[in-house]
């Protein structure tokens, strides 16, 4: 009895604190906040005939990016509902006819930095009503296409979507660059769909890059042409991803806006390598890191970063680097003998494996991410190209961007999205600039990234152990930071709201109650669990 009075009152305060917040922000129930707002309040109605026109722009759309993500506005603001109007006995000045959507870049060549900004105007009823959308590239019209469904809402009465509040002005931009999501395949298999679906999921976000960590010591999902035997680190044989599904997941996240990250974690987190070819193995009873001493190794990480420049065309490639254990070199007789041929303890090693794998993915033309431990024990060694992906705990970006090297943002303490006991106000008050007062060094954290680990994620939870604590995160890493609440409480009914939009909209969002991936506590309101 008692745990239930607790539990009640706890759901009790929670929709106290929703509609607090809905009545401060209610007619602001946007996420991530746009960096400028303003709007009115009369209503519009999506017209029937709701059209895209894209008269004066210099983008013609060849590759049908807008046109896609058009139609997808047009899916998620309907969420599956049947639109039974008959506009008939309509005010037609309350129509609203479509979207104009002018864009002032003819490239859609997606890259890191790429311009995300858009100016998004919805009129006042009127003659011949459309919605303006200008953006610099098609990404920000992309953006802009999310933040116009998020102003969209089915009314049950008119069986219409509604558009409240006109007339609108949305000026936004993103706070930073490289807005990321970490997901890992090596742990647990994530399917194709399930992988498409977190895609998908992050564009409501405003999400921008899929960190893939695709390989690690229990398995080696990936298909490689140049070494195929590393497939045979895979869990079975339906566990897997040819070279052709990979190429598909870039594509499909690519149109969406978002860039993918791939990553293969050397020297450590490998042991799933030498399955196919023992002789990456220092020896068969002492399987990682791999063998510094064998020039095998650093063909087989040639071959890997060759074949993947040939699918990951994002600028940055993830060559991880981490808890590297490297007891193993120096308990094996032929590595310890290399060793000491070239004069190198353990830690000399460990630096001299980093360090030639930078080279590798550098000839092959791209930059680098090494987790923070390569910054910790080698830092001014790195290249000058590398980004240093901070996890391990707070005050390392301050040390990395003094250092005159580009950070990540993933403090384990706060943005690990697989530590369930932090909760989405810890995530939001991540802050990636903390102590980082001097504008050219807050220029070199290009962002932030949550990680959903994947030691107890598969298919069947994932989604609710990233939503709605991703989306925390993400309002950080894109609103400017003076519109960033200061007290989590004031954005309590806002992110309770885009949890349940995500629910609309077939995303396995989890309750804001509690910490991650918890259950409703009782009957009630989507919006106060």
């Amino acid at each position: 009895m008692g745990k239930m009075v607790q539990n009640f009152c706890l759901g009790l305060f929670l929709q106290v604190l929703a509609v607090a917040a809905i009545g401060m922000d209610q007619h602001l129930n946007i996420w991530p906040m746009p960096k400028s707002v303003s709007h009115g309040y009369n209503n519009l109605y999506l017209s029937n005939d709701f059209e895209l026109k894209t008269e004066g722009s210099k983008y013609v759309d060849a590759s049908g990016i807008l046109k896609d993500g058009f139609s997808r506005l047009i899916e998620i603001v309907e969420v599956a509902h049947v639109i039974d109007s008959n506009f008939s006995h309509f005010d037609h000045s309350a129509l609203l006819q479509g979207m104009h959507v002018v864009i002032l870049s003819p490239n859609d060549e997606l890259q890191y930095g790429v311009d995300e900004s858009y100016k998004l105007s919805i009129p006042a009823p009127g003659n011949e009503v459309y919605a303006h959308l200008e953006a610099q590239t098609v990404y920000g019209a992309l953006h802009g296409l999310q933040t116009f469904s998020q102003l969209c809402q089915f009314n049950f009465t008119m069986r219409v979507i509604e558009v409240h509040k006109v007339p609108w002005t949305i000026i936004d931009q993103p706070r930073f660059s490289y807005r990321g999501l970490l997901i890992d395949t090596s742990r647990h298999y994530q399917p194709l769909p399930v992988i498409k679906n977190v895609i998908d999921s992050m564009t409501f976000a405003k999400l921008n890059v899929l960190h893939w960590h695709i390989v690690d010591s229990q398995s080696f999902p990936l298909e490689i042409p140049s070494y195929p035997k590393l497939w045979d680190g895979a869990y079975s044989v339906s566990e897997r991803y040819t070279t052709a599904d990979a190429a598909e997941i870039v594509s499909y996240a690519e149109r969406r806006g978002i860039n993918v990250l791939a990553e293969i974690d050397v020297p450590g987190h490998a042991s799933s390598w030498g399955i196919g070819y023992p002789s990456l193995w220092p020896s068969m009873d002492c399987q990682q890191p791999l063998d510094v001493s064998n020039e095998f190794t650093f063909k087989v990480i040639d071959g890997i970063l060759s074949d993947f420049s040939k699918i990951f065309k994002f600028r940055f490639v993830h060559l991880g680097g981490d808890e590297v254990n490297t007891s193993c070199w120096v308990k094996t007789p032929h590595v310890k003998k290399w060793l000491s041929k070239h004069g190198m303890n353990e830690s000399q090693a460990y630096e001299y494996f980093v360090l030639r794998a930078q080279k590798i993915a550098l000839s092959h033309g791209y930059e680098i991410v090494n987790w923070e431990e390569t910054f910790n024990n080698f830092g001014s060694k790195l290249s000058r190209k590398t980004v240093v992906h901070n996890w391990l705990g707070g005050g390392v970006a301050e040390q990395v961007v003094a250092a005159g090297l580009r950070c990540i943002v993933s403090n384990q303490d706060k943005w690990y999205l697989d530590h369930l006991d932090t909760t989405w106000q810890e995530f939001y008050m991540n802050e990636p600039l903390t102590n980082i007062t001097n504008p050219k060094q807050q220029q070199l954290v290009i962002g932030g990234e949550v990680c959903m680990w994947g030691e107890h994620i598969d298919g069947s939870d994932i989604e609710q152990t990233i939503w709605p604590r991703a989306a925390a995160a993400a309002e950080r890493l894109w609103t400017a930071y003076d519109n960033l609440a200061k007290d989590p409480r004031q954005v309590t009914g806002r992110l309770a709201h885009f949890r349940c939009l995500l629910n609309r909209r077939g995303v396995a969002a989890a309750p804001l109650a509690g910490p991650g991936r918890v259950a409703p506590l009782e009957p009630g309101s989507c919006y106060v669990q």
